[in-house]
Protein backbone atom coordinates (compact mmCIF):
# COMPACT_ATOMS: atom_id res chain seq x y z
CA UNK A 1 0.00 0.00 0.00
CA UNK A 2 1.10 3.83 0.03
CA UNK A 3 0.53 6.75 2.19
CA UNK A 4 0.47 9.56 0.24
CA UNK A 5 0.96 10.57 -3.79
CA UNK A 6 2.44 13.96 -4.94
CA UNK A 7 1.03 13.66 -8.09
CA UNK A 8 -2.89 14.95 -8.71
CA UNK A 9 -4.95 12.74 -10.09
CA UNK A 10 -8.53 13.18 -10.25
CA UNK A 11 -11.80 10.89 -9.59
CA UNK A 12 -14.92 13.40 -11.57
CA UNK A 13 -18.21 11.56 -10.53
CA UNK A 14 -21.09 13.27 -10.79
CA UNK A 15 -23.87 13.07 -7.88
CA UNK A 16 -26.17 10.54 -8.26
CA UNK A 17 -29.90 10.90 -6.56
CA UNK A 18 -29.83 7.00 -6.18
CA UNK A 19 -26.74 6.66 -4.27
CA UNK A 20 -27.18 4.38 -0.95
CA UNK A 21 -27.43 6.26 2.12
CA UNK A 22 -23.51 6.55 4.04
CA UNK A 23 -25.32 8.06 7.31
CA UNK A 24 -23.51 6.26 10.20
CA UNK A 25 -26.81 4.90 11.68
CA UNK A 26 -27.62 3.52 8.17
CA UNK A 27 -24.28 1.79 8.18
CA UNK A 28 -24.36 0.37 11.81
CA UNK A 29 -27.81 -0.58 11.67
CA UNK A 30 -27.36 -3.25 8.96
CA UNK A 31 -26.15 -6.30 9.24
CA UNK A 32 -23.10 -6.84 7.52
CA UNK A 33 -22.14 -10.54 5.78
CA UNK A 34 -25.64 -11.05 5.41
CA UNK A 35 -26.22 -9.93 1.99
CA UNK A 36 -23.21 -11.16 0.54
CA UNK A 37 -23.07 -14.98 -1.51
CA UNK A 38 -22.12 -17.75 0.57
CA UNK A 39 -19.11 -18.27 -1.17
CA UNK A 40 -17.68 -14.29 -1.11
CA UNK A 41 -14.30 -13.91 0.28
CA UNK A 42 -13.45 -12.17 3.64
CA UNK A 43 -9.95 -12.03 4.37
CA UNK A 44 -6.71 -9.53 5.13
CA UNK A 45 -3.68 -8.84 2.87
CA UNK A 46 -0.26 -8.46 3.56
CA UNK A 47 3.23 -8.23 1.86
CA UNK A 48 6.43 -10.32 2.09
CA UNK A 49 8.81 -7.48 2.91
CA UNK A 50 6.50 -5.76 5.53
CA UNK A 51 5.94 -8.48 8.49
CA UNK A 52 7.89 -11.61 7.08
CA UNK A 53 11.35 -9.65 8.69
CA UNK A 54 14.90 -10.64 7.83
CA UNK A 55 14.80 -9.23 4.06
CA UNK A 56 17.50 -8.30 1.88
CA UNK A 57 16.50 -6.46 -1.04
CA UNK A 58 16.27 -2.83 -2.11
CA UNK A 59 14.24 -1.72 -0.24
CA UNK A 60 16.14 -2.48 2.52
CA UNK A 61 19.19 -0.97 1.44
CA UNK A 62 17.19 2.23 1.00
CA UNK A 63 16.11 2.19 4.53
CA UNK A 64 19.78 2.26 5.64
CA UNK A 65 19.81 5.35 3.43
CA UNK A 66 19.66 9.13 4.40
CA UNK A 67 18.53 12.63 2.01
CA UNK A 68 21.33 15.00 1.43
CA UNK A 69 20.26 16.59 4.03
CA UNK A 70 20.88 14.04 6.36
CA UNK A 71 17.67 13.04 7.66
CA UNK A 72 16.85 9.17 7.12
CA UNK A 73 14.74 8.01 3.92
CA UNK A 74 12.80 6.27 6.64
CA UNK A 75 10.47 9.45 8.28
CA UNK A 76 10.70 7.69 11.87
CA UNK A 77 14.05 6.95 11.79
CA UNK A 78 13.58 2.84 11.37
CA UNK A 79 14.60 0.19 9.27
CA UNK A 80 11.93 -2.93 8.66
CA UNK A 81 14.35 -5.47 10.09
CA UNK A 82 12.60 -8.26 12.23
CA UNK A 83 9.16 -6.42 11.14
CA UNK A 84 6.67 -8.96 12.62
CA UNK A 85 8.53 -11.64 11.92
CA UNK A 86 6.33 -13.42 9.99
CA UNK A 87 9.16 -15.84 8.72
CA UNK A 88 9.04 -17.99 11.73
CA UNK A 89 5.85 -16.69 12.87
CA UNK A 90 3.37 -17.79 10.14
CA UNK A 91 1.45 -20.60 12.47
CA UNK A 92 0.78 -18.12 15.25
CA UNK A 93 -0.55 -16.13 11.96
CA UNK A 94 -3.17 -18.60 10.97
CA UNK A 95 -4.71 -19.22 14.43
CA UNK A 96 -5.11 -15.45 14.25
CA UNK A 97 -7.25 -16.20 10.83
CA UNK A 98 -9.30 -18.69 12.37
CA UNK A 99 -9.93 -16.05 15.11
CA UNK A 100 -11.21 -13.86 12.64
CA UNK A 101 -13.15 -16.17 11.35
CA UNK A 102 -11.27 -15.35 7.70
CA UNK A 103 -12.00 -17.77 4.60
CA UNK A 104 -8.95 -15.54 2.33
CA UNK A 105 -5.35 -14.44 2.68
CA UNK A 106 -3.36 -12.74 0.43
CA UNK A 107 0.12 -12.69 0.73
CA UNK A 108 2.88 -12.01 -0.73
CA UNK A 109 6.45 -13.74 -2.32
CA UNK A 110 9.50 -12.31 -1.43
CA UNK A 111 11.57 -12.38 -4.92
CA UNK A 112 15.00 -11.66 -3.26
CA UNK A 113 14.14 -14.21 -0.91
CA UNK A 114 13.47 -16.92 -3.50
CA UNK A 115 16.54 -15.69 -6.21
CA UNK A 116 19.07 -14.03 -3.82
CA UNK A 117 21.72 -14.16 -6.94
CA UNK A 118 20.85 -14.55 -10.62
CA UNK A 119 19.11 -18.20 -11.52
CA UNK A 120 20.29 -19.29 -8.10
CA UNK A 121 16.71 -20.29 -6.72
CA UNK A 122 16.42 -21.04 -3.07
CA UNK A 123 14.42 -24.00 -2.93
CA UNK A 124 13.94 -24.06 0.81
CA UNK A 125 12.41 -20.15 0.52
CA UNK A 126 9.88 -21.93 -1.73
CA UNK A 127 9.00 -24.90 0.04
CA UNK A 128 8.02 -22.90 3.14
CA UNK A 129 5.94 -20.76 0.74
CA UNK A 130 4.53 -23.93 -0.24
CA UNK A 131 3.44 -24.92 3.32
CA UNK A 132 2.09 -22.03 3.69
CA UNK A 133 -0.68 -22.43 1.26
CA UNK A 134 -0.88 -25.43 1.95
CA UNK A 135 -1.66 -25.23 5.50
CA UNK A 136 -4.10 -22.19 4.39
CA UNK A 137 -5.46 -24.03 2.19
CA UNK A 138 -6.54 -27.36 5.13
CA UNK A 139 -7.67 -24.53 7.39
CA UNK A 140 -10.08 -23.92 5.07
CA UNK A 141 -8.78 -20.63 3.36
CA UNK A 142 -8.18 -19.70 0.15
CA UNK A 143 -4.92 -18.51 -0.16
CA UNK A 144 -4.38 -15.55 -2.87
CA UNK A 145 -0.38 -14.70 -3.62
CA UNK A 146 0.87 -12.21 -4.71
CA UNK A 147 3.83 -11.81 -7.10
CA UNK A 148 5.66 -8.62 -7.19
CA UNK A 149 4.59 -5.77 -3.88
CA UNK A 150 7.03 -3.14 -4.31
CA UNK A 151 11.02 -4.96 -3.82
CA UNK A 152 13.87 -5.73 -5.71
CA UNK A 153 16.36 -8.23 -5.83
CA UNK A 154 19.51 -5.92 -5.36
CA UNK A 155 21.14 -7.85 -8.55
CA UNK A 156 17.93 -6.36 -10.21
CA UNK A 157 17.79 -3.11 -8.41
CA UNK A 158 21.33 -2.81 -9.26
CA UNK A 159 20.66 -3.32 -13.24
CA UNK A 160 18.66 -0.74 -13.74
CA UNK A 161 15.24 -2.23 -12.11
CA UNK A 162 12.17 -1.75 -14.16
CA UNK A 163 13.94 0.92 -16.12
CA UNK A 164 15.93 -1.74 -17.82
CA UNK A 165 13.81 -3.99 -20.08
CA UNK A 166 16.13 -7.16 -19.10
CA UNK A 167 14.47 -7.27 -16.17
CA UNK A 168 11.10 -8.16 -17.78
CA UNK A 169 12.74 -11.28 -18.66
CA UNK A 170 14.17 -12.53 -15.21
CA UNK A 171 10.37 -11.40 -13.84
CA UNK A 172 9.04 -13.64 -16.06
CA UNK A 173 11.96 -16.50 -15.51
CA UNK A 174 10.85 -15.95 -11.87
CA UNK A 175 6.76 -15.89 -12.62
CA UNK A 176 7.51 -19.05 -14.62
CA UNK A 177 9.30 -21.12 -11.58
CA UNK A 178 6.37 -19.93 -8.81
CA UNK A 179 4.07 -21.28 -10.90
CA UNK A 180 5.24 -24.57 -11.34
CA UNK A 181 6.25 -24.24 -7.73
CA UNK A 182 3.06 -23.17 -5.97
CA UNK A 183 0.40 -23.93 -8.72
CA UNK A 184 -0.60 -27.18 -6.98
CA UNK A 185 -1.29 -25.05 -4.12
CA UNK A 186 -2.65 -21.95 -5.27
CA UNK A 187 -5.18 -20.91 -7.68
CA UNK A 188 -5.48 -17.35 -6.60
CA UNK A 189 -2.88 -14.67 -8.20
CA UNK A 190 -1.97 -10.97 -7.99
CA UNK A 191 1.07 -10.55 -10.69
CA UNK A 192 1.72 -7.41 -9.60
CA UNK A 193 0.78 -4.76 -6.83
CA UNK A 194 0.08 -1.07 -7.62
CA UNK A 195 2.34 -0.28 -10.28
CA UNK A 196 0.78 3.28 -10.65
CA UNK A 197 2.15 3.85 -6.95
CA UNK A 198 5.26 2.38 -7.73
CA UNK A 199 6.09 4.41 -10.60
CA UNK A 200 4.78 7.87 -9.17
CA UNK A 201 6.79 7.30 -6.05
CA UNK A 202 9.77 5.79 -7.00
CA UNK A 203 10.09 7.76 -10.66
CA UNK A 204 8.21 10.71 -10.29
CA UNK A 205 8.13 12.10 -6.51
CA UNK A 206 11.66 10.10 -5.54
CA UNK A 207 10.17 9.65 -2.10
CA UNK A 208 10.82 5.44 -2.46
CA UNK A 209 13.95 3.54 -3.96
CA UNK A 210 15.53 4.47 -6.32
CA UNK A 211 14.78 8.10 -5.39
CA UNK A 212 13.84 10.03 -8.85
CA UNK A 213 12.21 12.63 -10.40
CA UNK A 214 12.11 11.96 -13.97
CA UNK A 215 8.64 11.93 -15.95
CA UNK A 216 10.14 9.70 -18.28
CA UNK A 217 11.38 7.23 -16.21
CA UNK A 218 7.95 7.26 -14.38
CA UNK A 219 6.32 6.47 -17.45
CA UNK A 220 8.85 3.80 -18.93
CA UNK A 221 8.30 1.95 -15.63
CA UNK A 222 4.35 2.04 -15.20
CA UNK A 223 4.81 0.60 -19.17
CA UNK A 224 7.13 -1.88 -17.87
CA UNK A 225 5.23 -3.23 -14.80
CA UNK A 226 1.90 -3.96 -17.01
CA UNK A 227 4.24 -5.72 -19.62
CA UNK A 228 5.51 -8.07 -16.26
CA UNK A 229 1.86 -8.59 -15.16
CA UNK A 230 1.20 -10.21 -18.85
CA UNK A 231 4.64 -11.99 -18.80
CA UNK A 232 3.59 -13.43 -15.84
CA UNK A 233 -0.09 -14.23 -16.92
CA UNK A 234 1.18 -15.95 -19.73
CA UNK A 235 3.97 -17.98 -17.42
CA UNK A 236 0.57 -18.89 -14.72
CA UNK A 237 -1.59 -19.94 -17.38
CA UNK A 238 1.29 -21.95 -19.35
CA UNK A 239 2.50 -23.97 -16.28
CA UNK A 240 -0.39 -23.55 -13.61
CA UNK A 241 -2.67 -26.42 -14.70
CA UNK A 242 -3.79 -27.54 -11.53
CA UNK A 243 -7.33 -26.68 -10.32
CA UNK A 244 -6.22 -26.82 -6.53
CA UNK A 245 -9.78 -26.09 -5.11
CA UNK A 246 -11.79 -28.27 -7.38
CA UNK A 247 -14.19 -25.00 -9.03
CA UNK A 248 -12.91 -25.57 -12.68
CA UNK A 249 -10.27 -22.70 -12.52
CA UNK A 250 -6.41 -23.79 -12.69
CA UNK A 251 -5.66 -19.82 -12.00
CA UNK A 252 -7.56 -16.75 -11.30
CA UNK A 253 -5.24 -13.86 -12.21
CA UNK A 254 -5.40 -10.26 -11.85
CA UNK A 255 -3.40 -7.44 -10.63
CA UNK A 256 -4.18 -4.82 -7.85
CA UNK A 257 -5.12 -1.62 -8.42
CA UNK A 258 -4.59 1.49 -6.40
CA UNK A 259 -7.11 3.64 -7.25
CA UNK A 260 -7.67 7.40 -5.28
CA UNK A 261 -10.95 9.72 -5.89
CA UNK A 262 -9.32 13.20 -7.12
CA UNK A 263 -12.23 15.64 -6.23
CA UNK A 264 -12.04 19.07 -7.74
CA UNK A 265 -11.20 22.05 -4.87
CA UNK A 266 -13.52 23.93 -6.92
CA UNK A 267 -16.24 24.08 -10.02
CA UNK A 268 -13.58 26.09 -12.11
CA UNK A 269 -12.73 24.98 -15.17
CA UNK A 270 -9.07 24.88 -14.22
CA UNK A 271 -9.85 22.60 -11.09
CA UNK A 272 -12.23 20.50 -12.63
CA UNK A 273 -9.88 20.15 -15.89
CA UNK A 274 -6.78 19.21 -13.88
CA UNK A 275 -8.74 16.52 -11.74
CA UNK A 276 -10.30 15.01 -14.52
CA UNK A 277 -6.50 14.85 -16.45
CA UNK A 278 -5.13 13.60 -13.21
CA UNK A 279 -7.88 10.81 -13.16
CA UNK A 280 -7.53 9.88 -16.63
CA UNK A 281 -4.26 8.76 -15.87
CA UNK A 282 -3.61 7.53 -12.45
CA UNK A 283 -7.01 5.42 -11.97
CA UNK A 284 -7.48 4.53 -15.74
CA UNK A 285 -4.69 3.84 -17.84
CA UNK A 286 -3.65 0.45 -16.32
CA UNK A 287 -7.29 -0.44 -16.27
CA UNK A 288 -7.59 0.89 -20.36
CA UNK A 289 -4.13 -1.22 -20.55
CA UNK A 290 -5.72 -4.36 -19.86
CA UNK A 291 -9.06 -4.27 -21.65
CA UNK A 292 -7.39 -3.06 -24.81
CA UNK A 293 -3.95 -5.01 -24.78
CA UNK A 294 -2.25 -1.04 -26.04
CA UNK A 295 -0.04 0.94 -22.95
CA UNK A 296 -0.92 4.77 -23.94
CA UNK A 297 0.58 7.10 -21.33
CA UNK A 298 1.03 10.88 -21.96
CA UNK A 299 2.64 13.37 -20.24
CA UNK A 300 2.43 16.82 -22.46
CA UNK A 301 5.98 17.93 -23.66
CA UNK A 302 7.45 15.01 -21.54
CA UNK A 303 6.67 11.75 -22.69
CA UNK A 304 4.54 9.83 -25.01
CA UNK A 305 4.01 6.06 -24.87
CA UNK A 306 1.82 4.17 -27.10
CA UNK A 307 2.43 0.33 -27.61
CA UNK A 308 0.80 -2.88 -28.01
CA UNK A 309 2.00 -5.60 -25.34
CA UNK A 310 1.28 -9.36 -26.40
CA UNK A 311 -0.68 -11.20 -23.96
CA UNK A 312 -1.48 -7.97 -21.98
CA UNK A 313 -5.11 -8.15 -23.69
CA UNK A 314 -7.96 -10.97 -22.21
CA UNK A 315 -5.19 -11.23 -19.07
CA UNK A 316 -7.44 -10.75 -16.20
CA UNK A 317 -9.58 -12.99 -14.86
CA UNK A 318 -10.25 -10.32 -11.81
CA UNK A 319 -9.15 -6.95 -11.39
CA UNK A 320 -8.01 -6.24 -7.68
CA UNK A 321 -8.63 -2.53 -6.14
CA UNK A 322 -6.92 -0.99 -3.38
CA UNK A 323 -8.43 1.87 -1.94
CA UNK A 324 -8.09 3.82 0.88
CA UNK A 325 -9.07 7.60 0.01
CA UNK A 326 -9.87 11.29 -1.36
CA UNK A 327 -7.82 13.90 -2.54
CA UNK A 328 -9.10 17.49 -3.00
CA UNK A 329 -7.51 18.76 -6.26
CA UNK A 330 -6.34 22.58 -6.90
CA UNK A 331 -4.84 23.68 -10.52
CA UNK A 332 -1.33 24.79 -9.40
CA UNK A 333 1.22 25.07 -12.54
CA UNK A 334 4.43 25.06 -10.56
CA UNK A 335 4.38 20.93 -9.93
CA UNK A 336 4.41 18.36 -12.14
CA UNK A 337 1.50 17.21 -12.48
CA UNK A 338 -0.02 21.14 -12.32
CA UNK A 339 -1.82 20.57 -9.36
CA UNK A 340 -1.91 20.20 -5.68
CA UNK A 341 -3.62 17.88 -3.47
CA UNK A 342 -5.43 18.56 0.45
CA UNK A 343 -8.28 17.57 2.67
CA UNK A 344 -10.25 20.50 3.64
CA UNK A 345 -10.13 21.47 7.36
CA UNK A 346 -13.35 20.07 9.00
CA UNK A 347 -12.91 16.38 7.15
CA UNK A 348 -12.34 13.70 9.56
CA UNK A 349 -8.92 12.01 8.90
CA UNK A 350 -6.79 9.06 9.69
CA UNK A 351 -3.84 8.83 11.50
CA UNK A 352 -1.83 9.74 8.02
CA UNK A 353 -4.17 12.74 7.77
CA UNK A 354 -6.02 10.94 4.40
CA UNK A 355 -9.54 11.57 4.46
CA UNK A 356 -12.19 9.53 5.20
CA UNK A 357 -14.39 8.70 3.06
CA UNK A 358 -15.92 5.35 2.52
CA UNK A 359 -18.47 6.07 -0.96
CA UNK A 360 -15.20 6.27 -2.86
CA UNK A 361 -14.95 2.54 -2.62
CA UNK A 362 -18.57 2.24 -3.49
CA UNK A 363 -18.11 4.54 -6.66
CA UNK A 364 -14.76 2.87 -7.84
CA UNK A 365 -16.73 -0.35 -7.12
CA UNK A 366 -19.67 0.27 -9.48
CA UNK A 367 -17.42 2.25 -11.86
CA UNK A 368 -15.01 -0.33 -12.94
CA UNK A 369 -18.21 -2.87 -12.93
CA UNK A 370 -18.44 -2.01 -16.89
CA UNK A 371 -14.88 -3.78 -17.28
CA UNK A 372 -16.86 -6.95 -16.92
CA UNK A 373 -15.01 -8.38 -14.73
CA UNK A 374 -15.16 -9.71 -11.21
CA UNK A 375 -13.79 -7.32 -8.83
CA UNK A 376 -11.74 -7.89 -5.27
CA UNK A 377 -11.03 -5.29 -2.66
CA UNK A 378 -7.58 -6.22 -2.44
CA UNK A 379 -6.69 -3.54 0.00
CA UNK A 380 -8.62 -1.66 2.64
CA UNK A 381 -7.88 -0.21 5.90
CA UNK A 382 -6.80 2.49 7.83
CA UNK A 383 -3.77 3.87 10.31
CA UNK A 384 -5.18 4.19 13.59
CA UNK A 385 -2.84 4.05 16.79
CA UNK A 386 -5.78 3.33 19.26
CA UNK A 387 -7.48 1.20 16.97
CA UNK A 388 -11.40 2.68 18.31
CA UNK A 389 -12.12 4.25 15.12
CA UNK A 390 -11.35 0.99 13.10
CA UNK A 391 -14.70 -0.99 13.82
CA UNK A 392 -16.31 2.10 12.10
CA UNK A 393 -14.10 1.92 9.14
CA UNK A 394 -14.13 -1.77 8.45
CA UNK A 395 -18.36 -1.17 8.87
CA UNK A 396 -18.91 1.45 6.51
CA UNK A 397 -16.07 0.38 3.97
CA UNK A 398 -18.37 -3.62 3.88
CA UNK A 399 -21.45 -1.32 3.56
CA UNK A 400 -19.72 0.15 0.68
CA UNK A 401 -18.87 -3.59 -0.85
CA UNK A 402 -22.63 -4.94 0.22
CA UNK A 403 -24.20 -1.21 -1.75
CA UNK A 404 -21.52 -2.24 -4.78
CA UNK A 405 -23.03 -5.92 -5.29
CA UNK A 406 -26.94 -4.48 -4.65
CA UNK A 407 -26.41 -2.38 -7.99
CA UNK A 408 -24.66 -5.22 -10.26
CA UNK A 409 -21.49 -5.33 -9.11
CA UNK A 410 -19.64 -8.48 -9.34
CA UNK A 411 -17.70 -7.87 -6.28
CA UNK A 412 -16.29 -11.41 -5.02
CA UNK A 413 -13.85 -10.51 -1.93
CA UNK A 414 -12.76 -7.83 0.56
CA UNK A 415 -8.96 -8.19 2.17
CA UNK A 416 -8.91 -5.77 5.12
CA UNK A 417 -5.30 -4.14 5.58
CA UNK A 418 -3.69 -5.46 7.05
CA UNK A 419 -3.65 -8.72 9.41
CA UNK A 420 -0.84 -6.96 11.46
CA UNK A 421 0.87 -4.32 12.16
CA UNK A 422 3.84 -3.86 9.67
CA UNK A 423 6.24 -1.92 8.48
CA UNK A 424 4.47 0.88 6.05
CA UNK A 425 7.51 1.80 3.71
CA UNK A 426 8.36 5.44 3.67
CA UNK A 427 6.36 6.37 7.11
CA UNK A 428 8.42 3.52 8.79
CA UNK A 429 6.68 2.08 11.66
CA UNK A 430 4.92 4.55 13.42
CA UNK A 431 1.36 4.14 11.32
CA UNK A 432 -0.61 1.13 12.79
CA UNK A 433 -2.82 -0.95 10.49
CA UNK A 434 -2.92 -3.99 12.35
CA UNK A 435 -6.63 -5.82 13.07
CA UNK A 436 -4.25 -7.23 15.32
CA UNK A 437 -1.35 -4.68 17.27
CA UNK A 438 1.93 -6.38 17.00
CA UNK A 439 4.07 -5.61 19.92
CA UNK A 440 7.94 -4.60 17.62
CA UNK A 441 9.96 -4.83 21.14
CA UNK A 442 8.98 -8.09 22.47
CA UNK A 443 11.12 -10.87 21.39
CA UNK A 444 7.91 -13.28 20.92
CA UNK A 445 6.51 -9.73 18.58
CA UNK A 446 3.41 -10.29 20.76
CA UNK A 447 -0.15 -10.18 18.73
CA UNK A 448 -2.60 -8.47 20.38
CA UNK A 449 -6.11 -7.82 19.29
CA UNK A 450 -8.06 -4.42 18.50
CA UNK A 451 -11.41 -3.83 18.77
CA UNK A 452 -12.03 -4.20 14.96
CA UNK A 453 -11.24 -7.73 15.28
CA UNK A 454 -14.86 -8.17 17.21
CA UNK A 455 -16.26 -6.01 14.04
CA UNK A 456 -14.53 -8.93 11.78
CA UNK A 457 -16.31 -11.67 13.73
CA UNK A 458 -19.54 -10.26 13.42
CA UNK A 459 -19.16 -10.21 10.14
CA UNK A 460 -17.69 -13.47 9.82
CA UNK A 461 -20.80 -15.04 11.17
CA UNK A 462 -22.95 -13.09 9.42
CA UNK A 463 -21.41 -14.39 6.03
CA UNK A 464 -21.76 -17.89 7.82
CA UNK A 465 -18.32 -18.50 9.11
CA UNK A 466 -17.11 -19.36 12.14
CA UNK A 467 -14.33 -17.68 13.85
CA UNK A 468 -12.46 -19.40 16.47
CA UNK A 469 -12.08 -18.61 20.43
Amino acid sequence: MTHRLLIALPLLLAACSDRPNFDPDVVKATRLGEALPRNFMLGTSTSAHQIEGGNENDWAVWERGQWPDGRPHIKDGTVSGEAADSWNRFDEDVRLMERLGANAYRFGLEWARLEPTPGAWNAEAMARYQSWARTLRQKGITPLVTMYHFTLPTWVSEAGGWENPATLEAFEAYAGRVAEALGGEVDWWCTVNEPNVLAVLGYLDGEWPPGKKDTKAMATVLSHLLEAHARAARQLRQKDTVDADGDGHATRIGLAHHVRVFQPASGTTADTAVAALTDAFFNESVTEAVRTGRIRLSVPGQVSIDREVADLKGSLDYLGINYYTRDYVRQYLGEPALSRQYVPRGRERNDLGWDIYPEGLYLFLTRYAHLGLPLLVTENGMPDQTGERRPYYLQSHLYAVEQARAQGADVMGYFHWSLLDNFEWAEGYEPKFGLFSVDLASPEKTRTETPAVATFQDVARNLGLSPSP
